[in-house]
């Protein structure tokens, strides 16, 4: 959520932003909206000066051995028009966070102009892309033929975008978590947390997936939200919470199912295990301070460009335009990784820096060392990397002639000493 001291300061500075994204001014009407909030504030303390006021003339009185009766019914009118004007305030302030709730966050400054992906500027590339001297297939052409990989199954049982992995194909996604979970928690710093798969709307409105979202995710029927990202309750580790400085960074990483319904990606990747409604991701979160944010941004793309690299599976990064960066992000770079079957860049990893817009929706601070007051911490988080992604990269970067798949040497200690699925070997 936006600081609407901010927006009140600077209503163009708001506009700007939200014409960068392509949506219209709304600086005025926020403006509207807090003001009438503050006039209803600045009544309420009105009123209260005068009840105290009033309060000391009635001892007097009745000191004086005067009657009170006139001073009490002033009191007592008092007191009905502070609980008016504590209803109006209530009211005032619940529909401004309404309001709020649904702004996305401000682009930061470097984040270029644009409408859509086609506009995302490559940042920088990764290893050399190799040309098979066959036509190489889709990663659902390789599993069906392998038997390691059944669509039509988990149709029956589930309906569209669920797959069944088997045999070495469901231990080779398994491989890749554990692979980039211990070098997330060994190399890059990150402390492993299990968190709940189910949350509450508050933590789903902390991470500001609710209420814009709502469509996107699967609710049970007792009110729990299934986790569309372990973002959600890994950064909600922070929520209500007032940290000491001396503890950020805060690196948290969890490897966990996602569900998400994709009501917005009707008719996308239908095919393949490409956008499922369930799958797998390892996830890296950040609690930063606010000075440090923009560097450990870079940090966390890295580490998780680290995972590719260490698979050998060629990659670009890009940096995310106004026009297709998430609500809550003020700058993102997605990570795209190549995939010959479909000759092109997909991508694999998003990583995002949200800045405060996070932290002010659930309350996480921060008291700076030896200065009076709090501050927001910025929240930081990305793909590192969704296992299903790589699961993909890694059979159509690593297949061969016959259709057979060879192991990266990274993954071969979490296989068994297994070279390849498939073929002769």
């Amino acid at each position: 959520m936006l600081d609407v001291k901010w927006i009140r300061e600077n209503p163009g500075a708001l506009d700007e932003a939200l014409r960068r994204r392509g949506l219209p001014p709304l600086g005025a009407e926020v403006q509207q909206l807090d003001a009438k909030r503050r006039a209803a504030q600045t009544e309420a303390q009105r009123v209260q000066a005068e009840h105290n006021a009033l309060s000391k003339e009635i001892g007097i009185a009745k000191a004086k051995g005067q009657d009170a009766a006139p001073i009490l019914a002033k009191v007592g009118a008092l007191k009905a028009r502070q609980a008016e004007l504590e209803e109006v305030m209530k009211a005032s302030d619940a529909e401004l966070e309404r309001f709020l709730a649904v702004v996305p966050n401000a682009p930061a400054a470097d984040v270029p102009e644009g409408k859509t992906a086609d506009d995302n500027p490559v940042v920088r590339r990764s290893g050399p892309i190799a040309k098979p001297d066959f036509a190489p297939k889709q990663h659902f052409e390789l599993g069906e033929a392998l038997g390691l990989m059944d669509f039509e199954q988990a149709g029956v049982i589930s309906g569209a975008r669920f797959t069944i992995l088997k045999g070495a194909l469901a231990r080779l996604e398994r491989a890749l978590a554990q692979f980039m979970l211990d070098l997330h928690t060994t190399t890059n710093g990150y402390t492993e947390v299990s968190p709940p798969l189910l949350v509450r709307d508050r933590a789903l409105y902390g991470t500001a997936n609710l209420p814009k979202f709502a469509e996107d995710l699967f609710r049970t029927t007792n009110d729990y939200w299934m986790i569309p990202t372990a973002e959600v309750p890994l950064t909600n580790l922070a929520a209500g919470k007032l940290l000491d400085e001396k503890q950020l960074p805060l690196r948290f990483t969890a490897w966990t199912p996602c569900f998400r319904s994709e009501a917005g990606a009707a008719g996308k990747d239908t095919r393949g295990m490409l956008r499922q409604h369930q799958f797998y991701k390892v996830e890296l979160v950040s609690i930063a301070h606010p000075d440090k944010s923009e560097e450990e941004h870079e940090r966390m793309t890295a580490c998780a460009e680290e995972v590719l690299k260490r698979l050998g599976i060629p990659f670009r990064t890009v940096m995310l335009c106004t026009g297709d960066m998430g609500f809550a992000s003020r700058k993102t770079y997605d990570i795209e990784a190549w995939l010959p079957g479909q000759g092109m860049y997909r991508e694999i990893s998003s990583c995002s820096n949200c800045g405060d817009f996070q932290a002010r929706r659930m309350d996480a601070r921060f008291r700076p060392a030896g200065q009076k007051g709090t501050r927001f911490v910025h929240t930081l988080n990305g793909s590192g990397i969704a296992v299903g992604r790589a699961l993909i990269a890694v059979m159509e970067n690593y297949q061969r002639a016959d259709g057979s798949i060879e192991i990266p040497e990274a993954l071969r200690p979490y296989m068994g000493g297994m070279t390849q699925i498939g073929g002769n070997g």
